[in-house]
């Protein structure tokens, strides 16, 4: 089972746009809203080891993508809010594709404004890869294990950064509150796992368990888990959405623009259709 180790504490400095602080004039989670040009492999991600199979990534719009971009508009969303750079929580880094991919986007976007700005980032992972790591803009890796009963880290985040990593801990409960204990008043946990329907979660759990390798998924989640999951841990959910209605590797539909939107429309009806699902919970104040 996959678990989180304090380890990679990533420092990943940003240089600053040429843009002034940002003020919001619209709803912050109105998808219809979020750019979705930039996801254009050709012009954007091709070759930058996303894990993404040669055959996905002949489409222009691969469907996967959707997972760094639920994410990156939510970190977006809470660059407008607070006002300034955002100090940042990666629990679980990987090979540093989300830091990768906001770098990135952030330079793509059309609307440079919005386009989030952090002044710290770290990267917290029980085994980081720490040259991989490097080479993806990460300056400083803390390693730790988020499941580590007097695992304490360093507080004050804007916001934590928590995408499918959750469904590797066998108590996601207890690791999403050590998460929450980093965060300042009023700051936001940006989450992502596989999702089911909650009648199926007691079987597909027991499944996981039974054959879980090291580092494996062990734990199962729908919508109405998240919500019980996050209010146990001092946190109330603020967008909720599934991300998408159908995947398939080099499927030609992911050519089209119209395809890639209609998966996110359907996403956010359905949050609980089997796939994906992406939230931003809000410490209080």
């Amino acid at each position: 089972m996959r678990t989180l180790s304090s380890s990679n504490l990533l420092v990943l400095a940003k240089d600053g746009f040429a843009s002034s602080q940002p003020v919001s004039h619209r709803d912050p989670y109105d998808l219809a809203s979020w750019e979705v040009d930039f996801l254009e492999t050709r012009r954007f991600l091709r070759g930058r080891g996303f894990g993404i199979s040669d055959k996905a990534m002949r489409v222009r719009f691969p469907v996967r993508m959707l997972r760094y971009w639920f994410t990156y508009h939510l970190l977006a969303a809470e660059y407008v809010r607070v006002g300034r750079p955002l100090k940042v929580l990666e629990v679980g880094t990987h090979n540093g594709q989300m830091g990768t991919f906001a770098r990135l986007a952030a330079e793509k976007v059309r609307d440079r404004a919005r386009a989030p700005r952090w002044s710290h980032w770290l990267g917290v992972d029980a085994e980081p890869k720490r040259v991989i790591l490097r080479r993806a803009g990460y300056k400083d890796v803390l390693q730790a294990d988020i499941e580590a009963p007097n695992l304490t880290m360093p507080g004050s985040f804007d916001t934590a950064i928590c995408l499918h990593i959750l469904e590797h801990t066998a108590d996601p409960l207890g690791a999403l509150r050590k998460v929450a204990a980093t965060l300042r008043p009023g700051g936001s946990v940006l989450g992502g796992s596989p999702v089911l329907p909650h009648f199926l979660i007691g079987v597909r759990e027991g499944q996981l368990r039974r054959k879980a390798e090291r580092l494996g998924h062990v734990t199962a989640f729908s919508p109405k888990r998240i919500y019980e999951m996050t209010a146990a841990a001092g946190l109330t959910i603020e967008f909720i959405s599934g991300a998408h209605f159908m995947r398939h590797k080099g499927f030609i539909c992911e050519n089209s623009r119209a395809w890639l939107r209609f998966n996110i429309r359907w996403g956010r009806a359905f949050p609980w259709w089997p796939g994906e699902i992406h939230w931003l919970a809000r410490k209080a104040k």
